[in-house]
Protein backbone atom coordinates (compact mmCIF):
# COMPACT_ATOMS: atom_id res chain seq x y z
CA UNK A 1 0.00 0.00 0.00
CA UNK A 2 1.53 3.58 -1.64
CA UNK A 3 -0.71 5.71 0.91
CA UNK A 4 -4.16 6.43 2.83
CA UNK A 5 -7.24 6.12 0.20
CA UNK A 6 -9.23 9.05 0.07
CA UNK A 7 -12.35 6.86 -1.63
CA UNK A 8 -16.06 7.81 -0.49
CA UNK A 9 -18.01 5.60 1.88
CA UNK A 10 -19.64 2.96 -0.35
CA UNK A 11 -23.31 2.18 1.87
CA UNK A 12 -24.68 -1.29 1.13
CA UNK A 13 -27.38 -3.67 1.84
CA UNK A 14 -27.00 -7.25 3.03
CA UNK A 15 -31.08 -9.02 2.89
CA UNK A 16 -32.64 -12.25 1.77
CA UNK A 17 -35.84 -12.85 -0.03
CA UNK A 18 -37.48 -11.66 3.13
CA UNK A 19 -36.06 -7.74 2.82
CA UNK A 20 -33.55 -5.93 4.19
CA UNK A 21 -31.61 -7.31 7.29
CA UNK A 22 -28.67 -5.13 7.80
CA UNK A 23 -27.00 -2.08 6.88
CA UNK A 24 -22.94 -1.64 5.98
CA UNK A 25 -20.87 1.36 6.02
CA UNK A 26 -17.61 0.59 4.07
CA UNK A 27 -15.46 3.58 4.36
CA UNK A 28 -12.29 5.01 3.36
CA UNK A 29 -9.44 3.89 5.62
CA UNK A 30 -8.75 7.96 6.42
CA UNK A 31 -12.06 7.27 8.47
CA UNK A 32 -10.73 4.41 10.50
CA UNK A 33 -7.57 6.24 10.66
CA UNK A 34 -8.55 9.43 12.71
CA UNK A 35 -8.99 8.12 16.32
CA UNK A 36 -5.69 6.48 15.92
CA UNK A 37 -4.12 10.11 14.34
CA UNK A 38 -5.88 11.99 17.51
CA UNK A 39 -4.10 9.37 20.27
CA UNK A 40 -1.08 10.07 18.33
CA UNK A 41 -1.65 13.85 18.02
CA UNK A 42 -2.34 14.44 21.83
CA UNK A 43 0.79 11.84 22.85
CA UNK A 44 2.90 13.63 20.66
CA UNK A 45 1.71 17.33 21.88
CA UNK A 46 2.25 16.04 25.54
CA UNK A 47 6.15 14.50 24.98
CA UNK A 48 6.71 18.03 22.92
CA UNK A 49 5.45 20.24 25.58
CA UNK A 50 8.04 18.70 28.09
CA UNK A 51 10.31 21.48 27.21
CA UNK A 52 14.18 20.88 28.27
CA UNK A 53 15.26 24.75 28.26
CA UNK A 54 12.92 25.30 30.78
CA UNK A 55 13.65 21.79 32.73
CA UNK A 56 17.73 22.24 32.78
CA UNK A 57 17.25 25.78 34.01
CA UNK A 58 14.92 25.62 36.87
CA UNK A 59 16.54 21.62 38.05
CA UNK A 60 20.28 23.12 37.72
CA UNK A 61 19.62 27.20 38.30
CA UNK A 62 16.85 27.27 40.30
CA UNK A 63 15.68 29.65 37.12
CA UNK A 64 13.61 30.36 34.19
CA UNK A 65 15.46 30.72 31.52
CA UNK A 66 12.60 32.50 30.06
CA UNK A 67 13.41 35.71 32.23
CA UNK A 68 16.93 36.19 30.27
CA UNK A 69 18.03 37.21 26.96
CA UNK A 70 15.43 36.84 23.99
CA UNK A 71 12.83 35.43 26.44
CA UNK A 72 13.30 31.98 24.46
CA UNK A 73 12.95 28.39 26.09
CA UNK A 74 15.69 27.10 23.00
CA UNK A 75 19.17 26.07 22.96
CA UNK A 76 20.81 29.04 21.84
CA UNK A 77 19.05 31.49 24.50
CA UNK A 78 20.13 28.47 26.84
CA UNK A 79 23.56 28.85 25.62
CA UNK A 80 23.90 32.83 26.31
CA UNK A 81 22.44 32.64 29.21
CA UNK A 82 24.24 29.57 31.37
CA UNK A 83 26.93 28.08 28.47
CA UNK A 84 27.76 25.27 26.68
CA UNK A 85 26.59 22.52 28.80
CA UNK A 86 23.33 23.77 29.68
CA UNK A 87 22.86 24.38 26.05
CA UNK A 88 24.01 20.90 24.97
CA UNK A 89 21.60 19.49 27.31
CA UNK A 90 18.90 20.98 25.88
CA UNK A 91 19.40 20.26 21.93
CA UNK A 92 19.77 16.82 23.02
CA UNK A 93 16.57 16.70 25.16
CA UNK A 94 14.67 18.68 22.23
CA UNK A 95 15.61 16.84 19.71
CA UNK A 96 15.31 13.97 21.35
CA UNK A 97 11.45 14.24 22.28
CA UNK A 98 11.30 14.71 18.10
CA UNK A 99 13.08 11.57 17.28
CA UNK A 100 10.60 9.78 20.01
CA UNK A 101 7.34 11.90 18.84
CA UNK A 102 7.79 10.35 15.25
CA UNK A 103 9.28 6.77 15.96
CA UNK A 104 5.63 6.18 18.14
CA UNK A 105 3.83 7.82 15.70
CA UNK A 106 4.93 5.25 12.83
CA UNK A 107 4.22 2.74 15.68
CA UNK A 108 1.16 2.89 16.51
CA UNK A 109 -0.48 3.73 13.25
CA UNK A 110 1.68 0.46 11.65
CA UNK A 111 0.72 -2.07 14.03
CA UNK A 112 -2.95 -0.50 14.22
CA UNK A 113 -3.22 -1.16 10.67
CA UNK A 114 -0.32 -3.57 10.23
CA UNK A 115 0.58 -1.24 7.03
CA UNK A 116 3.75 0.79 7.50
CA UNK A 117 2.25 3.56 4.76
CA UNK A 118 -0.13 3.98 7.83
CA UNK A 119 3.31 4.55 9.95
CA UNK A 120 4.34 7.49 7.72
CA UNK A 121 1.26 8.98 8.26
CA UNK A 122 1.47 9.00 11.91
CA UNK A 123 5.14 9.71 12.34
CA UNK A 124 4.66 13.19 9.91
CA UNK A 125 1.23 14.09 12.52
CA UNK A 126 3.16 13.17 15.42
CA UNK A 127 5.89 15.80 14.43
CA UNK A 128 3.62 18.41 13.95
CA UNK A 129 1.76 17.89 17.37
CA UNK A 130 5.35 17.78 18.68
CA UNK A 131 6.42 20.65 17.68
CA UNK A 132 3.29 22.51 18.54
CA UNK A 133 3.72 20.98 22.32
CA UNK A 134 7.28 23.04 22.27
CA UNK A 135 6.28 26.22 20.82
CA UNK A 136 2.97 26.01 23.18
CA UNK A 137 3.56 23.74 26.41
CA UNK A 138 0.63 22.82 28.40
CA UNK A 139 3.52 22.26 31.58
CA UNK A 140 4.71 25.56 31.09
CA UNK A 141 2.03 28.41 30.81
CA UNK A 142 1.90 27.50 26.84
CA UNK A 143 5.15 29.39 26.68
CA UNK A 144 8.11 27.60 25.15
CA UNK A 145 10.60 27.83 22.44
CA UNK A 146 11.11 28.29 18.97
CA UNK A 147 10.84 24.35 17.83
CA UNK A 148 13.93 23.86 15.79
CA UNK A 149 15.53 21.53 17.69
CA UNK A 150 12.69 19.59 18.16
CA UNK A 151 11.59 20.08 14.20
CA UNK A 152 15.34 18.76 13.28
CA UNK A 153 14.69 15.58 15.56
CA UNK A 154 11.71 14.54 14.23
CA UNK A 155 12.89 15.12 10.17
CA UNK A 156 15.56 13.05 11.51
CA UNK A 157 13.35 10.32 12.88
CA UNK A 158 11.27 10.74 9.47
CA UNK A 159 13.61 11.41 6.60
CA UNK A 160 17.53 11.01 7.43
CA UNK A 161 18.09 12.26 3.85
CA UNK A 162 16.36 14.96 4.01
CA UNK A 163 17.75 16.14 7.83
CA UNK A 164 21.50 15.91 6.23
CA UNK A 165 20.40 18.35 2.90
CA UNK A 166 19.11 20.61 5.85
CA UNK A 167 22.14 20.34 8.16
CA UNK A 168 24.33 21.60 5.45
CA UNK A 169 22.40 24.33 4.43
CA UNK A 170 22.07 25.33 8.13
CA UNK A 171 25.80 25.04 9.21
CA UNK A 172 26.35 26.43 5.71
CA UNK A 173 24.58 29.72 6.07
CA UNK A 174 25.79 29.39 9.76
CA UNK A 175 29.24 29.60 9.27
CA UNK A 176 29.04 32.53 6.76
CA UNK A 177 26.54 34.57 7.71
CA UNK A 178 27.01 33.90 12.29
CA UNK A 179 23.30 34.80 12.44
CA UNK A 180 21.53 31.29 13.62
CA UNK A 181 18.06 32.88 13.43
CA UNK A 182 18.50 33.05 9.34
CA UNK A 183 20.35 29.73 9.14
CA UNK A 184 16.68 28.37 11.12
CA UNK A 185 14.30 30.85 8.75
CA UNK A 186 15.91 29.28 5.43
CA UNK A 187 15.97 25.65 6.12
CA UNK A 188 12.55 25.91 7.60
CA UNK A 189 11.80 27.43 4.11
CA UNK A 190 13.63 24.70 2.17
CA UNK A 191 11.85 21.59 4.41
CA UNK A 192 8.32 21.23 2.67
CA UNK A 193 10.83 22.01 -1.05
CA UNK A 194 13.55 19.01 -0.14
CA UNK A 195 10.28 16.79 1.18
CA UNK A 196 8.51 16.80 -2.40
CA UNK A 197 11.56 16.96 -4.39
CA UNK A 198 13.09 13.53 -2.43
CA UNK A 199 9.07 11.81 -2.14
CA UNK A 200 8.71 12.62 -6.19
CA UNK A 201 11.91 10.88 -7.08
CA UNK A 202 11.67 7.84 -4.59
CA UNK A 203 8.32 7.54 -6.48
CA UNK A 204 6.67 8.36 -3.06
CA UNK A 205 3.16 9.76 -2.00
CA UNK A 206 3.87 13.51 -2.05
CA UNK A 207 1.03 16.04 -0.84
CA UNK A 208 0.59 14.89 2.48
CA UNK A 209 4.13 14.71 3.39
CA UNK A 210 4.77 18.14 2.02
CA UNK A 211 2.06 19.91 3.46
CA UNK A 212 3.03 18.31 6.91
CA UNK A 213 6.57 19.46 5.96
CA UNK A 214 5.09 23.27 4.87
CA UNK A 215 2.89 23.16 8.34
CA UNK A 216 5.98 22.25 10.33
CA UNK A 217 8.30 25.11 8.53
CA UNK A 218 5.54 27.44 8.66
CA UNK A 219 5.61 27.31 12.52
CA UNK A 220 9.25 28.28 12.64
CA UNK A 221 9.40 30.41 10.89
CA UNK A 222 6.23 31.96 12.23
CA UNK A 223 8.12 31.94 15.83
CA UNK A 224 11.09 33.94 14.11
CA UNK A 225 9.14 36.97 13.52
CA UNK A 226 10.87 39.27 15.83
CA UNK A 227 14.16 37.82 14.62
CA UNK A 228 12.78 38.39 10.69
CA UNK A 229 12.39 42.01 11.90
CA UNK A 230 15.40 42.73 13.39
CA UNK A 231 17.25 41.28 9.89
CA UNK A 232 15.87 43.47 8.34
CA UNK A 233 16.68 46.29 10.37
CA UNK A 234 20.22 44.72 10.37
CA UNK A 235 19.86 44.92 14.13
CA UNK A 236 19.67 40.93 14.48
CA UNK A 237 22.33 39.02 16.85
CA UNK A 238 25.63 37.36 15.11
CA UNK A 239 26.75 34.51 17.08
CA UNK A 240 30.02 35.43 18.82
CA UNK A 241 29.78 38.87 19.16
CA UNK A 242 28.95 40.69 22.35
CA UNK A 243 25.41 42.32 22.91
CA UNK A 244 25.04 46.00 23.37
Amino acid sequence: MNGLVLASNTIGVIGGADGPTAVFVSGSPLLACLPWLAAVAVAAYLLGSLNFGILISRCFYRDDVRKHGSGNAGSTNILRTYGKKAAALTLLGDMGKGVLAVILGRALLGWAFGDAAFGLYGGYVAAIFAVLGHLWPVWFGFKGGKGVAVAAGAILASNPLVFLALAAVFFGFAFTTRIVSLSSIVVAACYPVFTALYSWYKGQPIWFVTICAGIMGGLVIWMHRSNIKRLLNGTEYKFGEKKK
